[in-house]
């Protein structure tokens, strides 16, 4: 498995009053870049959470590079890719794109959570989630 692409169409909501993509409204197509390779792998994180000890992910650092702007109605791909697998996280590079055109880079660490607190990562998981150079 390779990078994850997923295509999103940049709605009126997702833009400021210039109708270019305001800087959070990124936040939310790179979270739905990350739900998406994972669902691609075959891990669903409502089940993960109530079957698994209550694997949760959640996001511990991230880095954006803003290059270009994105506008409403454009098209964009938001590419993530696992770049590192870790005991109890998951590194993830994601760029958003416009027609090849790279709009944003993002490095994305991800904490392995169940009960509020760091676990490792469990082998048949971490065997779902193999490692990509971007």
């Amino acid at each position: 498995m390779g990078a994850h692409l997923l295509p999103v169409r940049v709605y009126y909501e997702d833009t400021d009053f210039s109708g270019v993509v305001y800087h959070a409204s990124y936040l939310r197509f790179l979270e739905r870049g990350r739900t998406e390779l994972l669902r691609s792998a075959g891990l669903d994180q409502s089940a993960l959470h109530g079957q698994s000890g209550g694997i949760i992910f959640a996001v511990r650092r991230m880095t954006l590079d803003y290059l270009r702007p994105a506008r409403m109605d454009d098209l964009v791909t938001v590419e993530t890719r696992t770049s590192q697998v870790r005991g109890a996280s998951l590194r993830m590079g994601q760029r958003i794109l416009r027609d090849g055109t790279v709009l944003l880079a993002a490095d994305v660490q991800v904490a392995v959570l169940a009960g509020g607190r760091p676990v490792r990562l469990p082998e048949k998981l971490r065997r779902l989630l193999p490692v990509t150079e971007g």
